[in-house]
């Protein structure tokens, strides 16, 4: 239902701590990350018209940007996506923008999963040694409030015993 890259991280984890499989999980990033692409995808594609016509003035596109756009996919479609898709601020963009000139949909869907499977694997990974990090840091906390506690104990009686014994032989 949501997807992005910091429910992927969320995913990985809890994937370190047990509570998914980091295979299935994977798989399911990807898929929800593909599928919200070509969502993206679809909107540029089958709203061209709308974004052509009356919509464009309003988001400053002319028929002049369009053709451009059109042109540059043509030319650098492959490498637009990836870079588009890897670099998360203008990712949605470059989908509309793909679906906007037509990028044939089995290229789209080619150059997609080329850059989502590395990212969500990355990201997926990182979650999961953070989650790892977390536990292991979890122990060390422990060892380090164990270690207060014993502090305050010894302080406490460092300073109060001394004080009481010190009253009984006034």
């Amino acid at each position: 239902m949501f997807e992005g890259p910091i429910v992927t991280i969320i995913a990985g984890f809890l994937a370190s701590q047990g509570y998914v499989s980091p295979f299935l999980v994977y798989l399911i990033v990807v898929a929800g990350d593909v599928t919200g692409d070509c969502v993206w995808y679809a909107a540029g594609r089958w709203g061209r018209r709308g974004i052509s016509g009356r919509w464009g003035k309003y988001l400053g596109i002319t028929p002049e940007r369009l053709l451009r756009i059109e042109k540059h996919f043509e030319r650098h479609s492959g490498k637009t996506l990836v870079i588009g898709k890897l670099t998360h601020a203008v990712g949605s963009l470059v989908l509309v923008g793909a679906g906007v000139a037509r990028v044939r949909p089995r290229r789209f869907i080619l150059y997609n999963l080329a850059a989502t499977l590395p990212k969500s694997l990355a990201l997926l990974i990182f979650g999961y040694y953070f989650g790892k990090a977390y536990g292991q840091a979890g122990n060390v906390l422990n060892y380090l409030a164990l270690g207060m506690v014993a502090v305050t104990v010894l302080a406490a009686m460092t300073y109060l015993i001394p004080r009481r014994f010190a009253r009984q032989f006034r």
